[in-house]
């Protein structure tokens, strides 16, 4: 428990600053850029991670919704009860992630539909001979062909939305105290440490995404979604009464609806 509690304080200190906050934004995009100028004019050699088939993406990335929901849907729910005590708040708060998922839902299907209507199934990745009768991205892959079209890094996309959301329920962090003895402090410090560990993977394969993937107006309107549904939310809707609210960021509450706002 002690070494878990470390690594607790090494996240808080890290992740829950206003400072990160502020600035994760712009280092995404400047990382991405960064990233993206590298691959146009001098590319790194492949390495393990530049496979797609690498376990971080498989396993977290392709799913990399499900992970930041499964994990956030308790740490925003005990941490809320902890500091309001009333359900009604905590499942007002927990409506962000529904929020989310309609967002990562209706980007998702807009890229897809982007790709589909923009793109054409070719013999060759070279683009040589077009095949007229594929007229899908499936069809064109079941017939052994190869589909090119403006694809939106989905990637890009998810990894700053998920990175950014995760930061912003983490400010609650501020507010919540508990030692040993309390009953809910083993399970906040698991989900605080392991909602840490997936921001640093979120983040990194964002940069990997950046220096091995996709082309850079690709990755540029991907990650803008991702800003989009950040910015949107936490910094727009969530402000307004009618809302899931910000976490907690007063510790005189007062279980007030009226709370959740900055």
């Amino acid at each position: 428990m002690e070494h878990l509690e470390r690594c607790e304080w090494f996240l808080r200190w890290t992740l829950v600053r206003a400072a990160v906050r502020r600035y994760l934004p712009w280092a995404l995009v400047s990382s991405m850029l960064a990233g993206s100028f590298l691959k146009e004019f001098s590319p790194l050699p492949e390495s393990y991670l530049s496979n797609k088939r690498n376990v971080l993406n498989v396993y977290f990335v392709k799913v990399a919704w499900a992970w930041t929901f499964c994990l956030l849907l308790p740490f925003i729910a005990l941490t809320n009860y902890y500091l309001t005590g009333k359900a009604s708040l905590v499942l007002r708060r927990l409506s962000t992630l529904l929020v989310g998922t309609a967002i990562w839902y209706i980007c998702t299907a807009l890229f897809s539909n982007i790709e589909h209507y923009t793109g054409n199934c070719y013999h060759s990745p070279a683009l040589e001979g077009l095949r007229k009768e594929c007229q899908s991205k499936q069809h064109c892959h079941r017939e052994g062909g190869f589909w090119h079209g403006f694809d939106i890094s989905g990637h890009s996309f998810l990894l700053t939305f998920c990175a950014l959301m995760i930061v912003e329920e983490m400010a609650v962090l501020h507010e919540v105290k508990t030692d040993r003895s309390h009953c809910l402090h083993t399970a906040i410090t698991t989900l605080v440490v392991a909602l840490g560990f997936l921001t640093f993977i979120w983040v990194w394969m964002f940069l990997c995404t950046a220096v091995y993937f996709h082309d850079v107006s690709q990755k540029v309107f991907g990650t803008l979604f991702g800003l989009l549904g950040w910015y949107g939310t936490y910094r727009f809707w969530y402000q307004k009464s009618f809302s899931p609210g910000l976490p907690p960021q007063s510790s005189s509450l007062n279980l007030k609806q009226d709370s959740y706002k900055k």
